[in-house]
């Protein structure tokens, strides 16, 4: 499956450490669920380099559109604990296009690969 990893990022983290904390944990789930044969996505992690090549945009012109579009083509989204209005439209996003929500990776089934 295809699976988002969403949580918080910003919304409470007032450094660029604490913000860097929050990342290493939804990067931390991703390759849980990698190990598990799903393939993961973290929006952030696609919008990061976008900011960066992009001078004076802001997070919300590139971040908000792109993980709209990613919530929408992914199977499920695993919704990591804490608060995160912007985590929230994610898994809405997803329900609304039928996807799966899962609150701990321990809930994600494993994928077999025939191979």
């Amino acid at each position: 499956m295809w699976i988002m990893v969403s949580g918080p990022y910003r919304t409470g983290a007032t450094t660029d450490k604490e913000r860097k904390a929050n990342l290493d944990k939804l990067n931390a789930a991703a390759l849980d669920l990698f190990h598990l044969g799903h393939v993961p996505l973290v929006s952030v992690n696609m919008a990061l380099p976008l900011l960066e090549a992009a001078p004076g945009a802001s997070y919300e012109q590139i971040m908000l559109p792109l993980s709209r579009a990613l919530a929408e083509r992914c199977e499920a989204i695993l919704r990591l604990e804490g608060e995160s209005p912007h985590a929230d439209l994610e898994v809405a996003r997803v329900k609304a296009s039928g996807g799966r929500v899962f609150r701990a990776v321990a809930e994600v089934p494993e994928t077999f690969d025939s191979e």
